[in-house]
């Protein structure tokens, strides 16, 4: 609400006295009420199938109906200093998210001990009733006012933006996947995972029996996927790539081996999957309470950038940005400041790379540089420090100094402001899954929903 409110003490109160507050109901609201009153009949909440009729019901719960009346009761009529003694509820009807509902009281007597009577009804927007009834109150004595400014907000960490991309890739065919060394149950699970959304068809290389045992132990059935046995971690991967050359995977996803080893056969000179930039790895972050998603590169694959390493690091990003469908995404490039400082080489870089991509060097976004983290992501402090720029602020993609400052920031992201993240590797013929064994299966699926969305959108440009 975040505005002063002011009462009506009982003394001032006249029969006849109105109040209303309009309030659209939202998802959001449906799973607050949910952790703050322990109801979660499913009934209640967003994208649940309640009552097993095969349509999603989100139906307001009464008592959080009951709770506007109690807002209005509270902040407008009689306001700041009343406490309920009574309310009656008769339900005519169901409020559903997205419904708009207008909440009114009215002053219909007044009695001993401060004590006041309310008509109370809420309806619809078109004027259908949901809930009638009537409200006895404790009416303040005196004269009150309240900042509700003060109050502490409420983050929900939902991961909208996950939810969006795997709507978006479920029409898709599954992906052809080759998945190299998927030898115990983290790295398997998460393949068969997204084969059960539909996401990959998983070609699982690797020693056979090492495969078979990690399906055993995690009670997966992989009866029904394609197994190519070949014991070497090294030449696993290579037959993986060869599998793309061949047109019989779209995508690599990596197992239970080193990276070193399974980015060694992509990145090899004769035989890879090169296309002339360098590779780089790509963070796909939601982060709750972020109104986009959150790109974050390079904090897997290059240790210390050049300039031109990063030019390929910014225009791999840009263009897995634009097949999630952001057409021009603003780039921050990061330092410690925001300006051009040559005692710290990341501002020179920084700035070089902005100007680059005036000349065209750096296609498909916007890009500027040296910014600081808060410039970068909030706006206001990009205007207390002065600066003009369609990126400050409003940074869809950071691109970090080097790996360990990638690194840091993306798990600061994750453990600390609950982000959940995907992960790919860009640069190279086809998309390229990464995943952590510390990745829950949201994150899993969403790093394959990225990838099967980048080779659909893009030719995994």
């Amino acid at each position: 609400m975040n505005r002063p409110i002011h009462n009506i003490p009982f003394a001032q109160l006249a029969v006849g006295m109105e109040a209303e507050q309009t309030r659209t109901l939202v998802a959001d609201d449906l799973y607050v009420f949910a952790n703050s009153s322990g109801n979660v009949n499913p009934m209640h909440l967003p994208r649940e199938d309640g009552d097993g009729d095969g349509v999603e019901e989100a139906i307001a719960p009464g008592m959080w109906i009951a709770s506007l009346i109690s807002a209005v009761l509270g902040c407008d009529l009689p306001g700041p200093g009343t406490l309920y003694r009574s309310q009656t509820l008769q339900f005519r009807g169901q409020a559903h998210a997205g419904d708009t509902l207008t909440v009114r009281v009215r002053l219909t007597a007044k009695g001993d001990d401060r004590l006041v009577t309310f008509a109370t009804s809420v309806t619809t927007s078109d004027g259908r009733p949901i809930v009638e009834g009537e409200a006895v109150v404790v009416a303040p004595e005196r004269p009150l006012s309240f900042d509700s400014s003060e109050i502490p907000g409420l983050m929900l960490q939902s991961h909208k933006h996950f939810e969006r991309l795997l709507e978006q890739a479920e029409p898709l065919p599954p992906m052809p996947t080759a998945v190299v060394a998927p030898e115990e149950e983290d790295s398997l699970g998460g393949a068969i995972l997204a084969a059960q959304h539909t996401l990959i068809d998983p070609i699982l290389i690797g020693d056979a029996a090492k495969i078979e045992g990690a399906a055993k132990t995690a009670g997966l059935d992989i009866s029904g996927y394609r197994i190519i046995d070949i014991a070497s971690h090294a030449a696993a991967a290579e037959h993986a790539v060869k599998l793309v050359h061949e047109g019989e995977a779209a995508a690599l996803m990596k197992g239970h081996l080193h990276t070193d080893v399974f980015l060694g056969a992509v990145v090899r000179r004769e035989t890879g999957l090169r296309i002339g930039r360098r590779l780089s790895h790509v963070f796909v972050m939601d982060v709750p309470g972020l109104d986009h998603l959150l790109f974050v590169s390079d904090a897997a694959i290059n240790i210390a950038p050049d300039l031109q390493t990063k030019a390929d690091i910014i225009q791999n990003a840009i263009y897995l940005a634009h097949s999630l469908g952001i057409p021009e995404p603003k780039v921050g490039v990061l330092s410690a400041v925001e300006t051009v400082n040559p005692a710290i080489p990341s501002t020179l870089d920084a700035a070089i790379l902005s100007k680059m991509a005036e000349r065209g060097q750096i296609l498909g976004g916007l890009v500027d540089g040296p910014l600081a983290m808060d410039n970068a992501v909030n706006l206001g402090a990009a205007q207390t420090k002065g600066i003009r720029s369609l990126v400050a602020g409003h940074a869809e993609i950071l691109v970090v100094p080097n790996m360990e400052a990638g690194n840091m920031l993306a798990k600061e992201l994750s453990y600390l402001a609950h982000a959940r993240s995907a992960g790919i590797v860009m640069g190279a013929k086809c998309p390229i899954i990464l995943t952590s064994r510390a990745d829950d299966e949201q994150s899993r699926l969403a790093s394959c929903a990225v990838a099967a969305l980048n080779a659909a959108r893009s030719g995994a440009a």
